[in-house]
């Protein structure tokens, strides 16, 4: 079993420090849909092998390209005039022991699903094409699947998680959520889902900037617009006045691109609520990263997690344990006031046994690193020691990764 190697930070706490800048793409960017939907497409795949095969077979779906489309989005609504493209693809084991795996129809099924289930105004049959370019893979990399003593690493990769999240990065995610949440679209159903939150703290203060659509279907005029759009920013300083705390003074603006008179050029409408209808396109690893922010004064994985193998890739086990670990570090052990994970595999080697594991621990005033070593040691052997049933969770998607 891995030793861990545990340091005491020598750095600031991130919420003590002059700035920061945090980042959350919402559910309808064209980066978060390219992100969960490949997600999806691995834990299908994932419960299909263990079905057919009884064993998680070798696969990667981490591969995904949206293409925006284009439309004729006016006040009052438009139509599509070239369909999005969502290109799936890297590689996937279609047949096992004379069983066959329907490797492209579950891609298929799943990518209309989801755009079904998470984006209301897109009609799946009309607005989107599909196309599927998981491909078999090499036979040793097929094999790692069938090496027995628990999950093997098929890749080298290194990977970084903390605990907690500063007050900026948690109020970033939170009105992300909130835009997004069932009442919110309920009370602002002419909102899209495409939102876009970019949070930017100097000392006390947080400039927060928010993209988000309204229906063109549901304005008629600018004035209109211009209207509800007032609406919308109240309802939203309300809430993030609510979330700040006394400690942040926030400040808040709402599509930033807005010009009075300027027509439709300047209003921010949408037709299906997404920018890769026309605006945008997207890609697995440009989104959020595993614990659903952009945080750029943090440490960072350069893996993308999403639709990775889930018992064998360790550019997504690690990934999601790191963050995972050190939330199970920083609440179990007293006196922590922050904790960062870094964990190092080697292909080949159990998924079990990283090659490295180091915790850097930022201690509370009074508490030595000897005191708390031992129980952090404990936590982390804990963590490895469950390895197996951690990867069956995120097979069952049971671990967010965006």
């Amino acid at each position: 079993m891995t030793k861990p190697m545990i340091l005491k930070s020598t750095y600031d706490l991130l919420a003590d420090q002059p700035f920061e800048i945090v980042e959350r793409k919402g559910l309808g960017h064209p980066d978060t849909i390219c992100d969960a939907v490949m997600e999806q497409v691995a834990v299908e795949l994932a419960q299909a092998y263990l079905k057919i095969c009884g064993r998680v077979l070798h696969f990667n779906a981490d591969k995904g390209l949206l293409v925006a489309g284009e439309v004729d989005c006016r006040p009052g609504g438009g139509h599509v005039i070239t369909p999005m493209r969502l290109v799936m693809g890297d590689r996937a084991t279609f047949e096992w022991r004379k069983k066959l795996v329907p490797v492209e129809e579950i891609a298929e099924r799943v990518a209309s699903t989801w755009f079904r289930q998470h984006l209301p105004h897109v009609d799946p049959l009309k607005h989107l094409m599909c196309q599927v370019e998981l491909k078999p893979a090499p036979a040793e990399l097929q094999s790692v699947s069938e090496r027995l003593g628990g999950p093997v690493a098929n890749d080298t990769s290194a990977a970084v998680g903390y605990a907690p999240f500063t007050p900026t990065e948690r109020l970033v995610f939170q009105v992300e959520q909130f835009l997004n949440s069932p009442s919110f679209k309920k009370a602002f159903p002419d909102t899209g889902q495409d939102v876009k939150v970019l949070g930017v703290r100097t000392r006390g203060e947080v400039a927060l900037t928010v993209a988000m659509p309204l229906l063109a279907s549901a304005i008629r005029t600018g004035s209109q617009y211009f209207s509800r759009k007032a609406e919308v920013l109240k309802a939203l300083q309300s809430f993030v006045k609510q979330k700040a705390g006394p400690k942040l003074s926030a400040e808040v603006t709402l599509n930033a691109l807005d010009r009075r008179g300027a027509g439709v050029e300047g209003m921010y409408l949408s037709l299906l609520g997404t920018s890769a209808e026309a605006g945008d396109s997207g890609e697995v690893g440009r989104g959020n990263r595993v614990c659903g922010v952009i945080s750029l004064r943090r440490p960072a994985s350069a893996e993308a997690a999403a639709g990775k193998n889930p018992m064998a890739h360790v550019g997504k086990i690690y990934n999601v344990l790191a963050h995972v670990l050190a939330g199970q570090i920083h609440r179990n052990v007293k006196g922590l006031r922050e904790v960062t994970v870094w964990l190092t595999s080697q292909i080949g080697r159990p998924v079990s046994s990283p090659q490295f594991v180091m915790v850097e621990v930022h201690l509370a005033q009074g508490v030595s690193l000897a005191s708390v070593e031992p129980l952090i040691g404990r936590q982390v052997q804990q963590a490895l020691r469950r390895m197996t049933p951690f990867c069956q969770a995120l097979a069952k998607g049971d671990y967010a990764v965006c």
